[in-house]
């Protein structure tokens, strides 16, 4: 396992600016951590985030309108949540997914849970191992499991076949 997937990492809730931020700090904020590991759907565009995407969730209620033009915590998890799971799933679902995790839990514990089980599953998937499926898990939090298994099962034929 090459060690940027090692040491593949989603900022944590209280990792996530204190300050909100205008969209194009928005932007250069979810690419510092999404880079490399989601592609652009416009192959043409170098960008893999754009604020033209960012609108369009909005437009479409996939998020909440800006404060002011600014973008809370909450609007940032739920960006790093839609940009990695729009790798395999339609906005319609991700919507579905999202509304829940957040009715099942707070909004900063169903977040971190995210990224804690997208990290393992990346790092499971890319060592050639199996999830264990345990007993304990709620369905919720097997659903979950499954939803970030599918996005480190695609990286990795990504990368270790496609090559891209």
């Amino acid at each position: 396992m090459n060690k940027e997937i090692k040491d593949f990492h989603l900022p944590r809730w209280n990792e996530l600016p204190s300050i909100d931020l205008y969209i194009d700090q928005l932007v250069s904020f979810l690419e510092q951590y999404l880079f490399g590991y989601i592609k652009n759907d416009n192959e043409k565009e170098e960008k893999i985030i754009t604020k033209t995407m960012i609108n369009n969730y909005v437009k479409h209620s996939v998020i909440k309108p800006p404060m002011n033009k600014k973008y809370n915590k909450e609007h940032i998890a739920s960006l790093f949540v839609i940009f990695v799971l729009k790798e395999v799933y339609s906005i319609n679902d991700i919507k579905r997914l999202i509304k829940l995790a957040i009715e099942t839990s707070a909004v900063e514990q169903a977040y971190d849970r995210f990224c804690s089980e997208l990290e393992k599953a990346i790092r499971i998937v890319f060592a050639e191992k199996n999830y264990i499926k345990n007993s304990k898990l709620s369905q919720e939090q097997y659903i979950l499991r499954n939803v970030v298994q599918s996005f480190a099962n695609k990286l990795y034929v990504q990368r270790v076949y496609l090559k891209k």
